[in-house]
């Protein structure tokens, strides 16, 4: 099928040309080919180009980004390369926005050739980690080189990243203050409130444990909080029985994290694999206090609930919000638990009840918060571990009284049977049935505790809720930004390394913030843009493929121009 052009001659010698779509058919008596018209366009100068130029994007659609290009180029063609484009190219423009590049040019100093090499290098392995599958640094070079197209980046080698990281590492105290700022001013960020949790991801090595745990060291919590130890942020990987990911065979680090109410992770921290979360907190609060910020209500998770940790968050104004644990033994979380009131219902179907045990000089309040339609949950889940109890007990009475108390220490070893079972006097055994009725009053429930006065029950409440922007960070480095495996030696590229995935994080929350899209669906939908570079008569070119709907609703709504159509023409030598 081809685009036909013929020409008739009228009277007066001039000449009229007319297109038409044909495809040419051999005869069938013949067997002589000949052209059948499938539909004319009308006369060449009067033709709708508009609408050729819609019908070649359409069938352009059904093509491999490469034959779609060279379709369209006249004469001998020969495909050289094509790279995907478009979510490196996206990745770049918020990365201009957010003033990143700019802040870390400013940050290299001295030439501004070396300094504009190490921010090309720096952005190379952030897009790296938004891609498809993330690399290491030395599989990654031959990611730019050849895969993925890097804006001002031909190629790269590990030795130049490795340099990015060096620096990055050095100038990361002015490098992440200046972010901070500088998105929140460009996005309007709210970060009065910010969500801090902590998890750890491990280092793979080949050294045994004490190689690299110094001698004498302290372990997991061995630390008085009262002797006010002066933590340095640091990316030394230690052991820790406490590993989070359950490996306690390999080094760790732990990671903290605080995000805004909309999930924006502004800031990232590393530390020792064995440093303890409540000695954490006062190095992220002496931090952030350094920064200025007017007023700072830290919403926390369970693991900071303890009362010295509360007080250092209120030094200077500071305000908190934490989860108190509801199977404690905590007076006042039990006296909260147990004060009559009235639940007042808040956005959708949550409730919630205000109540202050004290009036003293900290004025903690509780707010016990009840889900109905988790509490349905939480009660089908008990009936089920109260079922599946029943039956490993159920001939216990039959058994000799040393197999029935080796079937208690066995059942007793897993938390969900150990909290409903009980043995008697005689050696029986039981389900608990006060245990039972009294975790039924736990159902759909969850404790907050707070030191600010002007929060509201429900914005407590929901604001407690949007913690799990940062449980969805913790997923996204892990899984889909792929923070490990690593397998950096020295400790400031593991930290480093670290930095590079918040940035990644950072541009991904804001796509997907601005997109209100996540970033695979936006990620399947850009990498279908490519670079594909053809060798012609005329010369070498390298142009974009055509933009889709889908990219083009993309870049509406994060306000991004077009990639320009030509990014590369070398003439011909003559």
């Amino acid at each position: 099928m081809y685009l036909r052009e013929t020409k008739r001659r009228n009277a007066d010698g001039s000449t009229v040309s007319y297109l038409a779509l044909a495809q040419n058919e051999r005869d069938p008596v013949t067997g002589v080919p000949r052209a059948r018209v499938i539909h004319r366009f009308g006369r060449a100068d009067q033709v709708d180009r508009d609408a050729l130029a819609r019908l070649v994007r359409s069938i352009s659609r059904f093509l491999d980004p490469a034959e779609a290009v060279a379709a369209t180029v006249s004469g001998e063609v020969s495909i050289i390369e094509s790279r995907s484009m478009g979510s490196s190219w996206l990745a770049d423009r918020l990365w201009e926005r957010l003033e990143i590049g700019k802040t870390i040019i400013a940050q290299a100093g001295g030439r501004r050739l070396e300094a504009e090499r190490v921010e090309r290098a720096s952005f190379a392995m952030v897009a790296n980690r938004l891609s498809v599958k993330p690399l290491s640094k030395l599989a990654g070079c031959e990611w730019v080189a050849e895969r993925a197209f890097i804006e001002g980046l031909a190629e790269v080698s590990d030795d130049a990243c490795y340099r990015a990281m060096d620096f990055l590492h050095a100038a990361l105290p002015g490098l992440q203050e200046r972010v901070f700022f500088t998105v929140a001013s460009l996005l309007d960020l709210e970060v009065d409130l910010l969500f801090f949790d902590t998890s750890s991801t491990y280092w793979e090595t080949d050294r045994l444990p004490e190689e690299l745990q110094d001698e004498g060291e302290q372990t997991d919590n061995d630390q008085e909080l009262d002797q006010e130890p002066a933590l340095v942020e640091s990316g030394r990987r230690r052991y820790s029985k406490n590993s989070k990911d359950h490996r306690p065979d390999l080094p760790q680090v732990v990671v903290g994290m605080a995000v805004t109410r909309k999930g924006i992770p502004v800031r990232v921290w590393t530390f020792p694999g064995n440093a303890s979360d409540q000695v954490i907190i006062r190095k992220v609060k002496d931090d952030l206090r350094g920064w200025n910020l007017a007023r700072v209500i830290w919403v926390l998770d369970r693991g900071f609930t303890s009362e010295r940790n509360r007080r250092y968050l209120q030094r200077a104004g500071g305000h908190y919000i934490v989860g108190e644990k509801l199977r404690s033994d905590s007076k006042e979380a039990n006296a909260a638990l147990a004060r009559q009131g009235r639940y007042h219902t808040v956005e959708g179907n949550l409730r919630v009840k205000q109540v202050r045990i004290d009036d003293g000089t900290y004025r903690d309040r509780f707010v016990i918060c009840h889900n109905p339609e988790r509490a349905d949950r939480d009660r089908t889940v008990r009936e089920q571990i109260l079922d599946r109890l029943a039956q490993e007990i159920h001939h216990a009475d039959g058994l000799a009284p040393s197999k029935r108390s080796e079937l208690y220490g066995a059942l007793s070893t897993k938390p969900a049977y150990k909290r409903f079972l009980r043995k008697t006097p005689t050696g029986k055994l039981r389900i608990d049935r006060a245990a039972v009725a009294k975790e039924a009053k736990l159902d759909g429930k969850f404790l907050l505790r707070t030191s600010d006065e002007t929060l509201s029950p429900a914005d407590l409440a929901e604001g407690y809720k949007a913690l799990y922007e940062a449980e969805r960070g913790w997923r996204d480095l892990k899984h889909t930004i792929d923070m490990r495996p690593a397998y950096h030696r020295r400790e400031d590229r593991i930290e480093a390394h670290v930095q590079l995935c918040w940035l990644a994080l950072l541009l991904m929350r804001v796509a997907e913030t601005e997109a209100d899209d996540t970033w695979r669906n936006l990620r399947n939908e850009l990498d279908r843009m490519h670079l594909v570079t053809l060798a012609t008569n005329e010369g070498t070119v390298a142009q974009r493929t055509e933009l889709t709907p889908g990219h083009r609703h993309i870049l509406g709504a994060l306000k991004l121009p077009e990639p320009p159509r030509f990014h590369d023409l070398t003439p011909a030598a003559e």
